[in-house]
């Protein structure tokens, strides 16, 4: 069994919207009374990449849930299939699984719900739909461009994008619509380099450590613009996501010295996702680009979060930017009620492990304000 930091306790919660949810927690003592807080992670991610954030949170007096959500880590009753009936993994249903692991722990609303990366996405909606269970929100690294129109206008529907992308001098293609092939899955599963060093290279390149993140808005949705974002964003045509962040693996000495990922920590992620593969994961990147699923939100069209909300993301942090626009307008009109947008200083796209003590800071700021 996995040692997990002091203070975080590991278990199996079963019945939770089908599936039997393993999450970590914090101030677990006497939580009848303290306010909750839900971690959301994303992708490729676990309940784990908040084991900085747990502790410190439930020090100043929370009680603090990260789960590992459907498709992923030590929680089971997902399907890991990429043909077939992927309905569980819609927004819709990520919801309900929140909403379950709330009622579970008998309460009926929570404080605040904080996600990270597709977290980020789980918890927009979830604040938009369901304002009366999550009280609060927090989005980080993923900025809420919000509901889907009644015409559906999305860049989903934008599929000239991808021929545009390949007919470019360097062809290229987007890694949301590469996760949605049928090959991404043992691309990096089965991957050259082994998944250890294919996890190292993707949590790298992403990261601040990696000189190369510097950052800008675009113009907007075009090849053009797109192009000029890095490798594993916008990827090389003919290449797979472990191929592209393998031309980035970080040297012995740049290993050694990342201090916010180390190898025993890495090893958790690696012996997770040998365990259960990618797929469960990139379902939930499925159905986000296909624009039949997502018709299904219009019911929601024009809804926007009203409840007290705040973004924090990394500086270098390429994720800000990669939907030009909706940066700003997540702030100036999709959430009514955001208190700041926070970027932080040296931190890449996995910013509460690259910078916990900030992160950590402005949760609480914004918690005392409630």
């Amino acid at each position: 069994m996995f040692d997990y930091p002091e203070g975080i306790r590991s278990r199996i919660i079963k019945n939770i919207n089908g599936l039997s949810m393993h999450i970590l927690e914090a101030g677990y003592e006497n939580n009848i009374n303290k306010p909750c807080i839900f971690l959301l992670h994303g992708f490729p991610e676990l309940a784990y990449s908040w084991r900085k954030i747990l502790k410190p949170l439930s020090d100043a007096g929370y009680y603090v849930i990260a789960p590992d959500q459907r498709g992923y880590g030590h929680t089971e009753g997902w399907n890991n299939n990429f043909e077939g009936d992927i309905s569980e993994y819609e927004i819709s249903n990520l919801i309900t699984d929140v909403i379950s692991l709330v009622y579970s722990l008998e309460k009926k609303s929570i404080d605040c719900l904080v996600g990270h990366d597709f977290g980020s996405i789980v918890a927009a909606h979830a604040a938009t739909i369901r304002p009366d269970i999550f009280k609060s929100v927090v989005l980080m690294s993923a900025p809420f461009s919000g509901m889907p129109s009644l015409e559906l206008s999305s860049v989903n529907q934008k599929s000239d994008i991808h021929e545009d992308l390949k007919n470019l001098v360097r062809p290229r293609k987007h890694y949301q619509w590469y996760y949605s092939t049928k090959n991404a899955n043992d691309d990096m599963y089965n991957s050259n380099q082994g998944m250890k060093k294919f996890l190292r290279a993707y949590y790298h390149v992403k990261s601040g450590d990696w000189k190369y993140n510097v950052p800008f808005k675009l113009n907007g949705w075009t090849a053009s613009e797109l192009e000029k974002m890095p490798g594993y964003y916008i990827m090389d045509y003919l290449s797979g996501m472990a191929e592209q962040v393998d031309i980035e693996m970080p040297s012995e000495e740049e290993i050694s010295s990342c201090k916010w990922l180390t190898d025993k920590e890495l090893e958790y992620y690696v012996d997770n996702f040998n365990k259960t593969q990618f797929q469960g994961g990139l379902n939930w990147y499925r159905c986000m680009v296909d624009s039949k699923v997502q018709s299904n939100l219009r019911i929601y069209s024009d809804l926007k979060i009203h409840t007290p909300s705040m973004f924090i993301a990394g500086k270098k942090d390429w994720g800000i930017f990669q939907k030009p626009g909706v940066l700003e307008k997540m702030q100036e009109d999709t959430c009514t009620n955001m208190k700041s947008c926070e970027l932080i200083e040296g931190a890449g796209h996995w910013v509460q492990q690259e910078k916990p003590e900030r992160v950590i800071k402005l949760l609480l700021n914004f918690l005392y304000e409630l």
